[in-house]
């Protein structure tokens, strides 16, 4: 075990802290079924991993904005990239016009990722890539970019989120039909067990679900759907459950409702324990342990009085933290009107830096653990969470679901009646349905220049003209023969990366054997 962060834990009043005290359920942090938390002494060996999710316009722009972040603390980074990266269209194509570098950052080639990280070196860091239609094409990319760094691959360590499922559920950016889909995640699982493993190689993600409009059981309950899916697809593959669980994470919203929330984070570690131990067999323990990632609530924050934004995104990830995750988040005050500033996301960042430091809500495991409300609402989300996979299980699982718009259904009920409830401010969000002020418009807002796509298309012509071509297309013709049959896939995109394939030639060439999904 490793040592803990301080010799001892004491109040500013002198008194000993515990490590953790009864839940009166007899449960202990650390041990099955994991509901008080993964890891025995949690935050008292470490802190959680502190990222801030970035990226826009160029590589040469976010890059900046990474060595920022370090230098403020952040112990480590989250990539966000642009809408055609996202859906494997390259800078030039006439799809991406007007998208460029808008939503996050713009990466064609490998070199876009040699700049990204220029300076960085990827042994040293833990990177999050929220990347799902392209994610084994991005992740590609970062192993070949490791390996040029000199870089030991088995030792790098993050997550790609992967998660393809969700995207046909709640945010749109898929590509290819399902099942080609979850082929190209459980070849990432395969090569990656062998390969990397230390990474995380999904993340099963309730966050945009929450986003889309779920409450907490239906985050819960279709998240975990998802990931009952994803074991299964990998299983019927021929791969051992246990040579790839422990390397599944997954990722949470941290909403409002501040106690609802920490006890949404102690169901989902119970309810994901048992599902791997008792319908999947699993023995290594690691294997049944959910590690997950938390952003605070995106959807919650609003355009009027801005740093309100700061309170609930402080609430948001005060429950995060008690209800035990590994790595977090925060959003910033200005996101609802546009990318955040340097100094909103300092302010976010230093948001999670005060409570680690200062608060002492990481002193003890499972601080809240044997509170009333909050051991009801454990064990009543996981009653309705159960429910809804009850249901979800008689129709097929998952895939199924989907494809008969189950989980769809049930998201665009909850939303309505949300709103429903705002605008007859049953539900009161301040500074928006009550306590309005008139204000100035903003002007302190990051904007993208325009001409970021001429500089984008400008560089990536310049690629294009300096590559060998020949190799191009006698990779991507290899390429599109395996994608015809049944051989794992990870290693010939790997290739085609190496030799600067482009993500819009990798994508096109699957395009050309798969198809395209047409939700």
């Amino acid at each position: 075990m490793a040592p803990e962060r301080k010799k001892e834990f004491r109040t500013d009043s002198g008194i000993e802290i515990p490590l953790f005290l009864e839940n009166g359920q007899g449960e202990e942090p650390g041990k099955f079924p994991y509901t008080r938390g993964v890891y025995r002494t949690m935050y008292r060996t470490r802190f959680w991993t502190m990222r801030q999710y970035a990226g826009f316009a160029t590589a040469e722009e976010t890059n900046r904005r990474y060595r920022y972040l370090l230098e403020q603390g952040t112990t480590g980074l989250s990539v966000a990239f642009d809408l055609p990266t996202q859906i494997g269209y390259d800078s030039d194509d006439v799809i991406a016009e007007g998208e460029v570098g808008k939503v996050g950052v713009a990466i064609d080639t490998l070199e876009d990722m040699e700049v990204l990280f220029d300076g960085i070196p990827l042994q040293d860091i833990s990177t999050s890539m929220t990347i799902n239609a392209t994610a084994s094409i991005l992740l590609a990319m970062y192993v070949a970019l490791a390996q040029k760094q000199g870089a030991d691959i088995a030792s790098l360590r993050g997550t790609v989120q992967n998660d393809i499922l969700k995207e046909y559920i709640a945010r749109g950016t898929y590509i290819f039909p399902p099942a080609p889909s979850m082929r190209m995640v459980t070849n990432l699982f395969e090569w990656c067990a062998a390969n990397l493993p230390s990474w995380n190689t999904i993340s099963i993600s309730g966050y945009h679900i929450r986003e889309a409009g779920a409450d907490a059981a239906q985050e819960l309950a279709f998240t975990i759907s998802n990931g009952i899916a994803y074991v299964e697809a990998a299983m019927d593959a021929g791969l051992d459950v246990d040579d790839f669980a422990p390397r599944l994470s997954f990722f949470f919203n941290s909403h409002n409702n501040f106690f609802e929330e920490i006890a949404k984070f102690r169901t989902a570690r119970k309810m994901w324990a048992k599902i791997m131990k008792e319908r999947f067999g699993a023995k290594n323990p690691k294997s049944m342990m959910m590690r997950f990632h938390v952003q605070t609530a995106g959807s919650t924050l609003t355009s009027r009085q801005i740093d309100n934004n700061i309170v609930r995104v402080t609430l948001q990830a005060l429950a995060a933290v008690l209800g035990g995750c590994q790595s977090l988040h925060t959003n910033s005050r200005d996101e609802a009107l546009a990318l955040p500033t340097e100094e909103s996301v300092r302010i976010a960042l230093r948001t999670q830096q005060i409570i680690a430091y200062e608060s002492g809500v990481a002193d003890s495991a499972d601080p809240i653990g044997g509170s009333g409300l909050v051991e009801y609402l454990t064990d009543k989300l996981e009653e309705k969470a159960n429910t809804y996979i009850e249901e979800i299980d008689a129709m097929g699982g998952a895939v199924k679901a989907i494809e008969q718009g189950y989980m769809q259904h049930h998201i665009a009920q909850s939303s309505y009646r949300y709103q429903k409830e705002i605008e007859r401010k049953e539900k009161v969000v301040v500074g928006e349905n009550m306590f309005v002020v008139d204000e100035e418009h903003h002007q302190d807002m990051l904007r993208i220049d325009e001409a970021v796509r001429d500089r984008q298309v400008k560089k990536l012509r310049r690629i294009k003209e300096k590559r060998d071509n020949d190799r191009v297309q006698a990779v991507l013709e290899t390429l599109r023969k395996v994608a015809t049959g049944e051989e794992n896939i990870f290693p010939f995109i790997l290739e085609a990366v190496k030799a600067y394939a482009t993500i819009g030639e990798i994508s096109g060439t699957l395009r050309d054997v798969w198809g395209e999904f047409k939700g």
